[in-house]
């Protein structure tokens, strides 16, 4: 039988949580540093590592918080019907995932691609993704001839590669709204 969680124990999970957003807010994902976080909590190193296996375990529950709302925000609104409008209505997620290298970075390692062991928020957040488009692809103005899942699949796939282009140095004259324009309207468009 498990044991059940002290309440000091969750506020002092909480108290860290809420210090990292803090010094996110000021300095951004990567600069963080888990000197900063605990001493904006008040507690000890230590105790920090109690609570988050490393910075990158912390990262991950930051950004899937952070990536929850912008869905919540974005199942909320009407759902597209055209590949612009999916554009635009993915926009608060793609700007939460190409905020930071880094950021992008921590995505790919905890999305569930990297064979982890346990599904965490981000693999969560990918999954939702997954689902969200597939509902609004069965009545959007695209392509018919194969099914919204994979048609989906597609979607997220060319969004993560046009994110991948926007860190290299090689493809950097290219925004990713743009080449995410060319990717989806090659992909969703009917064959005329």
């Amino acid at each position: 039988m498990q044991k059940p969680v002290q309440k000091r124990t969750l506020k002092t999970r909480a108290r860290l949580l809420a210090a990292s957003v803090e010094v996110v807010a000021r300095n951004g994902y990567e600069a963080l540093r888990v000197e900063e976080v605990v001493q904006a909590a008040g507690v000890a190193k230590g105790t920090f590592f109690a609570h988050f296996h490393d910075k990158d375990a912390l990262m991950e529950i930051l950004i899937g918080e952070r990536l929850a709302a912008c869905f919540d925000e974005v199942e909320g609104g009407a759902a597209p019907k055209t590949v612009d409008q999916i554009i635009a209505a993915l926009e608060p997620i793609h700007s939460v995932m190409t905020s930071e290298r880094y950021v992008f970075d921590l995505l790919l390692r905890y999305s569930g691609a990297t064979a982890i062991t346990e599904i965490g928020p981000i693999a969560h957040c990918f999954e939702r993704y997954f689902r969200v488009v597939s509902g609004w692809l069965e009545t959007a103005d695209v392509r018919q001839d194969i099914s919204a899942d994979l048609l989906a699949e597609g979607v997220q796939a060319f969004a993560i590669q046009a994110m991948s282009l926007r860190f290299c140095a090689l493809h950097s004259a290219t925004t990713f709204t743009d080449r995410l324009q060319v990717y989806l309207e090659a992909w969703l468009t009917p064959a005329a």
